[in-house]
């Protein structure tokens, strides 16, 4: 498999991307694209030892910036490290493309280059989150703010196929994200989307109905489907809060002496709690719906968590995710 990585997106590209491509090629057997400027991601590479790693350099000499515009890249940014990378999928000279830079450029020219399946009316950002059972996959949180039923059906779809798929779940349970678990709560989009679920074949059963915010991470589903707008403010409240417990806990244990000695016992549940939430663990989030593999990290994505996206990548290929959606969105309309 041959992966077509942004070199040049993140927030300390392109050290920690090369980083990441360097682990996947040399664990994980694919190929690696490095796109992006040739001298940067050459002086990166120099610092590691490659010797018989399948990695090269397709230069582009654009970067799109954190403040330009999605629609910008099509407009004017055609030379850019995103559109090439997305370029080489296009053209069958990479299987899967993975960018942690800007997340808009990366939808924008994921559709405007790939296009979507066959049948799939919207694409959708997915993520994994931990639960207390395993793990669960959120969309859309990002692609698509306005949403009619429709679309939030496809989305259950897709969540349900790469569930299985990727995350190995052999039946899904399907959530609708609303305030309320009886079927009647919720505004016009969750009520009319709930009827809809309910009455789809694949869905029947597995659709358990409405979950409500705090149902997200206590398991009792695999995937749970909301709007973009929704989901990218449940993403980012849980981003924050996580971030904020890990803060509370460093500030109150070490307020005290017995709070340090006690930390030194804790220390191992602690390091199992932080790899829990730990978004780098979960690599990057799937554009689904698209006609190829995009892989959506993190600004802040260490290498380790670029390595885990081209595993996403990876597995994504192996296990005909797109090929399994097109069949499935097929059968449903």
């Amino acid at each position: 498999m041959i992966v077509a990585l942004e070199a040049m997106g993140g927030d300390n590209a392109p050290d920690t991307v090369v980083e990441g491509a360097i682990s996947a090629a040399r664990q994980l057997g694919v190929e690696v694209l490095l796109v992006g400027d040739e001298k940067a991601i050459g002086i990166a590479l120099s610092k590691h030892d490659t010797v018989g790693l399948p990695i090269s350099i397709v230069h582009a000499p654009q970067v799109v910036g954190m403040d330009e515009s999605p629609a910008s890249v099509i407009r004017r940014k055609r030379d850019s490290s995103i559109w090439i990378a997305t370029d080489l999928v296009k053209q069958s000279k990479a299987s899967a493309v993975i960018s942690a830079g800007h997340t808009g450029a990366s939808m924008a020219t994921a559709l405007f280059i790939l296009g979507a399946l066959p049948g799939v009316d919207r694409p959708a950002i997915a993520t994994v989150l931990p639960t207390l059972t395993g793990r669960a996959v959120l969309l859309d949180v990002g692609a698509n703010v306005d949403c009619k039923p429709q679309h939030l059906v496809q989305f259950a779809i897709m969540g349900y196929i790469y569930a299985k798929d990727v995350l190995g779940v052999p039946e899904p349970k399907v959530g609708l994200l609303s305030i309320g678990e009886e079927d009647s709560k919720g505004n016009e989009l969750t009520k009319e989307a709930f009827k809809q679920l309910k009455e789809t074949p694949m869905l029947s059963d597995s659709f358990m109905g409405n979950v409500e915010g705090r149902d997200v991470y206590m398991g009792e589903v695999d995937v749970i489907v909301c709007d973009g707008f929704t989901g990218n403010v449940a993403l980012k409240i849980s981003e924050g809060l996580s971030e904020t417990i890990v803060q509370f806990l460093k500030r109150d244990i070490l307020s005290s002496v017995t709070g340090r000695l006690g930390s030194l016992l804790l220390a191992p549940a602690f390091s199992r709690l932080r790899k829990k939430i730990d978004y780098a663990e979960y690599g990057g989030a799937p554009l689904l719906g698209v006609n190829g593999i995009s892989i959506i990290c993190h600004g802040r994505s260490s290498g380790r968590a670029i390595h885990n996206a081209i595993a996403v990548a990876k597995t994504s290929y192996e296990r005909g995710v797109n090929r399994h959606i097109e069949t499935q969105i097929g059968q449903a309309w």
